[in-house]
């Protein structure tokens, strides 16, 4: 009897001092939230170096310094701050247990790194006529005006529409049309397509195309 009412007056007590607890463990979260503003500049010449990635060590998450260099990131005390970007060395920075206050401003200066190619040999054409002939057969890629152009050649497309399968969109807006359409014709007899110069004119179209050649020859 007497264990039981110790261990009814030890949940009492915990009852009463758990808010005092969690209002504790609280306030030393919130106190452990830094807000780092910060500019990442090259060491030499001060320079902001824009693209900067900040990742957070083992948490996977993080920031890109804009082109001006700043980047402005939540961590708490004691993570560490991975600077890395192309064509500097890797730095890290461990925020400091005893900061005070929730705002941390810094300047994390990044050193250029030198990264050394393969010796590259370039040799001239044996011949005049050797280096002619290379060059009358040499394939120059199409630039972006004929890519453009090949993207939206009729025939090229006719033949996507075509083959493709309809992707979820177009399934979706095809079943909302229909639904659409029965619902504007609701209570009435539909209207007769054959009195209408535009479907006729669809169907000769699509006569034309061998729209319905095709259906044939699937069917078979």
């Amino acid at each position: 009897m007497q264990h039981k009412r110790s261990f009814i007056l030890s949940l009492l007590i915990g009852f009463l001092f758990l808010p005092f607890l969690l209002k504790a463990q609280i306030a030393e979260f919130r106190d452990s939230v830094i807000q780092i503003q910060g500019i990442t500049m090259t060491a030499d010449s001060l320079r902001a170096v824009p693209g900067v990635s900040i990742m957070v060590k083992g948490q996977g998450r993080g920031t890109i310094s804009n082109r001006s260099g700043i980047f402005s990131i939540v961590v708490l005390k004691g993570d560490t701050l991975s600077f890395t970007a192309i064509g500097f060395k890797h730095k890290n920075y461990r925020v400091p247990l005893d900061l005070k206050g929730n705002t941390f401003s810094m300047i994390q200066l990044m050193v250029e790194d030198t990264t050394y190619l393969p010796v590259t040999v370039i040799k001239p054409y044996p011949s005049k006529e050797e280096f002619e002939r290379a060059f009358a057969n040499m394939e120059i890629p199409d630039d972006a005006y004929e890519v453009a152009r090949k993207n939206t050649n009729n025939a090229h497309l006719r033949a996507l529409a075509r083959y493709l399968p309809i992707d979820g969109r177009e399934g979706v807006n095809m079943f909302l049309n229909k639904q659409a359409q029965s619902i504007y014709y609701a209570g009435q007899p539909p209207p007769q397509n054959i009195f209408n110069p535009f479907a006729w004119a669809q169907f000769i179209q699509a006569w034309k195309r061998g729209d319905f050649k095709k259906k044939d020859d699937a069917t078979f």
